[in-house]
């Protein structure tokens, strides 16, 4: 019987010079079998302005190797991230060619060895590109960009569904699994309440998030707890109960969890009018589903209640007038994370005072903790309830913020948030803390635990590139990565009404995505420009001088930036728009625009706004306290 021990590949070997991986992880091996890795420092040849041959010897023995190849960049520690091509051949003398590299510039090159579970690389060797004229690469000019309409009306109803692609979204939710598919799943909300009669949480999927296939409700109708639970807590306060409640299917949230499990949590709130003045009077509920197979739409088990709308002024949630119904903590838009210590939080919560964060206990997905009854006269009353995380006004029904969304990177929680009205004044606040819990802190130093007012920066707002209707009411976002550091935000997007000729256009609920940069100091830009499959090439610094049209974004309540026109010359100058006399500079290595003082990160997107939706270069930046957003798009 083998045995395996974990011994560390860092070891001289026979011939050849070679490296470890840069995180000099150990890998399991066979007792009495000797692994070999070598891997020499390339050869290079600058064949062109943009392209670079590169050969190097490569050895392995007692080990599977997946592939070989080279990496470059104009930074001195290139990794498969950056640039990089494969060898024809495994081990041997193996060779390639590095493509789509800037003219008359120095590239540090490696060769790597990728294993199953390592990768080892070479040192590193330099070589500077030849002189001539940078050629945009013509997977760029090729570039095709995707075909389903903006206004979709034409396939919007139920009929059209295999149609739909992000037509007919609101309040998405996105995870990517581990079939590699990304799934989406959203509100009860369509064009022409094209999904009414059909299930609820509709979901779809895809795997480049550009191509979507629709899946289908994930719930046939709703579950017996949730009325239930309803007149238990109105007969508690001697209510009559309500035999046939109206339900609304709002915001569900989706994770993968690890180890083959992926949590639904979903929000149904009773909609029923209290007196023939007030609505929304009755409360609102959070409930579970779970799967296995979410590739498998009717595999989707129920299991109840997770908790439910809870109020500090007694049994004070209904009144008179709509502004009379409250909670402090009103269960919808709920989202989910797994801290890096493995604790489960719930972090929900919408305009009657602000967030709450619940612990989940992570064997049954329900409360950590027993609640109490919901009602209550102090905060102390519900405190079982969740602990109080953000206030945009303290103290008032009319917070005008919801759909929080938390993540986790390098250190922090982001706290992504929906501000004002969904039709048009929607857009999108993001804060963070080094604690699930906060305080959260803007990046203007704002503390929004208590009154925390317009957090900076502003992520998505209302917006309109020239020739365009623009879109508006894009927030409510899903924030979701590829487990590679690459993220995106996702949200819908409504089109301004009387667009297209449309008096309605404005319900309008198209499902868009967008990438998401992270500046050097840690907050996250995205991208003006909806993602497109745009291959992701190095831009070259000749393509940064030109026309562009900029958008400084600065808070309108209702009111959508337009773009005006900037132009950056070849000499670094600046000779039109806000930052007209300035210079500018390009930090190739890093891909940031600069202008006086302010970064601009760069990306290729598809321009969707141009015929044939041809592939462009946008950017995204702030101003140093963030009370501004830039976007900008080269014409």
């Amino acid at each position: 019987m083998n045995r395996y021990w974990k011994i560390l590949m860092c070891v001289p070997l026979a011939i050849g010079l070679w490296a470890c991986d840069d995180d000099d992880d150990n890998v399991y091996i066979e007792e009495g079998v000797t692994p070999y890795v070598s891997v020499g420092t390339p050869d290079l040849t600058a064949l062109s302005g943009s392209q670079i041959l590169a050969t190097a010897e490569v050895g392995a023995e007692n080990v599977d190797v997946l592939s070989t190849g080279f990496c470059c960049a104009r930074h001195e520690k290139p990794t498969i991230d950056d640039i990089k091509c494969y060898a024809e051949d495994k081990t041997g003398t193996v060779s390639g060619t590095l493509k789509n590299l800037s003219v008359e510039t120095t590239y540090y090159v490696r060769a790597y060895v990728l294993l199953a579970d390592k990768i080892y690389y070479s040192p590193v060797a330099t070589v500077t590109t030849l002189e001539g004229t940078y050629e945009v690469p013509v997977e760029i000019t090729s570039y095709v960009g995707p075909t389903n309409p903006d206004h979709y009306v034409d396939v919007s109803g139920w009929a059209d569904r295999d149609k739909w692609n992000l037509a007919n979204v609101h309040d998405p939710s996105v995870m990517l699994a581990d079939d590699g598919y990304y799934y989406m799943y959203q509100t009860d909300a369509s064009y022409g309440n094209a999904h009414d009669g059909h299930g609820h949480f509709h979901g779809r999927r895809s795997q480049d998030l550009v191509n979507w296939e629709y899946l289908g409700g994930t719930m046939a109708a709703c579950p017996s707890w949730v009325k239930e639970k309803l007149n238990e807590y109105r007969a508690a306060v001697g209510l009559a109960p309500i035999q046939n409640p109206d339900y609304g299917y709002w915001a569900p949230v989706v994770r993968n969890c690890g180890n083959g499990l992926y949590r639904m949590y979903y929000a149904i709130v009773v909609t029923d009018l209290i007196t023939s003045t007030s609505n929304w009077g009755e409360r609102a509920f959070i409930g579970l589903m779970e799967t296995t197979n979410p590739a498998d739409n009717d595999s989707w088990e129920d299991k109840g209640f997770v908790v439910c709308s809870a109020s500090d002024q007694g049994t004070n949630w209904y009144g008179d007038l709509w502004e009379g119904a409250y909670f402090r903590y009103n269960a919808i838009d709920p989202t989910y994370i797994i801290t890096p210590e493995g604790e489960h939080w719930l972090i929900y919560g919408s305009w009657h005072y602000g967030f709450a964060g619940l612990q989940i206990d992570p064997d049954t997905g329900k409360s950590l903790n027993p609640l109490s009854m919901p009602w209550g006269t102090s905060a102390d009353a519900i405190s079982s309830y969740g602990q109080f995380i953000q206030s945009r006004y303290l103290g008032s029904r009319w917070q005008a913020s919801e759909g929080p969304e938390v993540v986790y990177r390098n250190g922090y929680y982001y706290l992504f948030m929906a501000y004002d009205g969904l039709a048009v004044p929607y857009n999108t606040r993001v804060v963070r803390s080094t604690s699930i819990t906060g305080p959260y802190v803007g990046m203007d130093g704002t503390d929004v635990t208590n009154n925390g007012g317009e957090a900076y920066p502003i992520v998505t707002h209302p917006y309109k590139f020239q020739g365009d209707y623009g879109w508006v009411g894009i927030s409510h976002c899903a924030v979701f990565s590829d487990d590679n550091d690459n993220w995106y935000f996702s949200s819908q997007g409504r089109l301004p009404e009387g667009a297209y000729g449309n008096d309605y256009a404005n319900a309008i609920m198209l499902g868009q995505i967008r990438s998401i940069r992270w500046t050097t100091d840690g907050w996250p830009v995205v991208m003006p420009e909806r993602y497109g499959a745009v291959p992701k090439i190095a831009i070259d610094e000749s393509e940064v001088a030109g026309n562009w049209e900029n958008i400084d974004i600065q808070y309108e309540y209702g009111v959508q930036r337009e773009s005006a026109s900037l132009v950056l010359a070849d000499d670094h100058t600046v000779t039109a728009g806000i930052w007209e006399g300035k210079t500018w500079n390009f930090d190739a290595a890093q891909q940031i625009l600069t202008i006086g003082g302010i970064n601009l990160y760069l990306q290729r997107e598809c321009d969707w706004e141009a015929s044939g939706r041809p592939a462009t270069i946008v950017y995204a930046g702030y101003s140093t306290d963030g009370h501004t957003t830039y976007w900008g798009k080269k014409n």
